[in-house]
């Protein structure tokens, strides 16, 4: 395997879409909750009914840019337009 930049292992369970995982949208906004948790997302109106959980290396394969969000800290987000875009980041926090 090549470097691995997560502290995370690359087996961690992650939160994404269908249509990602399939490979019809790509991932635009990414979550790394107050709990740990990874949310790899369209960037649209989330569904439930649409939700899988798969391993980070799997959302990794998919993607690599995702990698430049290895050192999000817990309650941030990051976000794009295009996947052709650098990412932008952000405090989840309320006191925005």
């Amino acid at each position: 395997m090549a470097e691995w930049h997560f502290d995370d292992p690359p087996n961690v369970a992650c939160f994404s879409q269908r249509q990602i995982i399939s490979g019809l949208k790509p991932i635009l906004f990414v979550t790394h909750d107050d709990d740990g948790y990874w949310q790899f997302l369209d960037g649209g109106d989330a569904k439930n009914e649409e939700a899988v959980i798969v391993g980070l290396t799997e959302i990794v394969a998919l993607d690599s840019s995702v990698t430049q969000l290895a050192d999000l800290p817990y309650g941030w987000c990051a976000w794009r337009n295009t996947i052709d875009d650098e990412w932008q980041r952000a405090s989840n926090s309320k006191d925005k």
